[in-house]
């Protein structure tokens, strides 16, 4: 007997608890791996390793972290969400609803979604971004500032471009394996196994998207990303196919890495992190709110209209 959907049959809570055991072992596996093969890559033991990549302004501490950071992601987001779709079901792209194509209209749309919800967007960044806490949790506040700087400082570095080859690896690092992994983790499995658990869709999107925003260990962006997470929830379930969320994972992170190329080599200006955030922004931030529902609702109807026409 072999291995392939050989606990299909087991409880959703097993399911999770599965789940939970092999992406952090995997994760576990793939960082030492990782890690591993940086210091062989680049000539040095662990230990200068470690002074290494503490050095964002050295270039070849940003290398080893990329090499780093893009193996332990196909280990921990990639490569789990296949083995739990083996184990569960006897196909795993029907599993995984990979097995589906959206509609080219749906698609379409999500792209120009993405692209209309950026003031949008970072009107909630900034707003999250000024939260405190009570001043008897200041400690707790102060060590999440910390590690919020730490991430986004790491994260501008990364983003420092100065060729094109540069940004289509960050490109593969940045937007492809994201996609492709966290929507195969936190909706491919994750937000399913809710579904089935709960019963409840809506609540298992929520959950999902909850979970998405914890992963990410970035306070003050929770609250955009916990929606953004719900967003491809939803785009999952209004179409049935993973490939949608997946494309609008993409394009919202491919987005970020071609602008800053083009900022950080002045090709442009035009500084898209910026866009909404300003005093004299309310407008345009109300304009991307009535766009985003509108483009939602479109959406919607299209797939809901879609899965009437199928099921006669």
């Amino acid at each position: 007997m072999g291995l392939r959907a050989i606990w299909q049959h087991n409880s959703d809570y097993s399911k999770f608890l599965i789940s939970v055991g092999i992406i952090l072992l995997s994760a576990v596996i793939f960082t030492f791996i990782s890690t591993l093969f940086a210091g062989m890559l680049f000539g040095v033991n662990m230990e200068e390793l470690q002074l290494l990549v503490n050095n964002l302004d050295d270039p070849a501490s940003i290398s080893v972290l990329k090499l780093i950071q893009t193996v332990s992601s196909v280990g921990t987001f990639i490569i789990p969400p296949i083995i739990l779709a083996y184990l569960f079901y006897p196909s795993i792209p029907e599993y995984l609803q990979l097995d589906v194509q959206p509609d080219n209209r749906s698609s379409f749309l999500v792209v120009i979604l993405l692209f209309m919800a950026v003031p949008l967007i970072n009107f909630l960044v900034e707003l999250n971004s000024a939260m405190h806490l009570p001043d008897v949790l200041k400690p707790i506040e102060d060590w999440m500032r910390s590690s919020e700087d730490r991430a986004a400082e790491l994260t501008k570095a990364f983003l420092v471009m100065h060729t094109w080859q540069e940004m289509a690896f960050n490109l593969f690092m940045i937007a492809l394996i994201p996609a492709l992994g966290e929507e195969l983790l936190f909706r491919g499995v994750i937000q399913k196994i809710f579904t089935q658990w709960t019963g409840k869709k809506h609540l298992a999107v929520w959950l999902a998207a909850f979970l998405f925003s914890v992963m990410h260990v970035q306070f003050y962006g929770f609250v955009p990303r916990l929606l953004l997470g719900a967003l491809m929830g939803y785009l999952l379930v209004w179409s049935g196919s993973l490939w949608l969320p997946i494309l609008a994972h993409f394009v919202n992170n491919a987005a970020a890495v071609v602008f800053s190329y083009l900022y950080f080599n002045h090709y442009t200006s035009f500084d898209a992190d910026k866009v909404g955030t300003g005093a004299t922004d309310t407008y345009m931030v109300a304009i991307s709110l009535a766009a985003t529902v509108f483009i939602l609702f479109r959406i919607y109807s299209i797939e809901s209209k879609k899965e009437l026409l199928s099921g006669e």
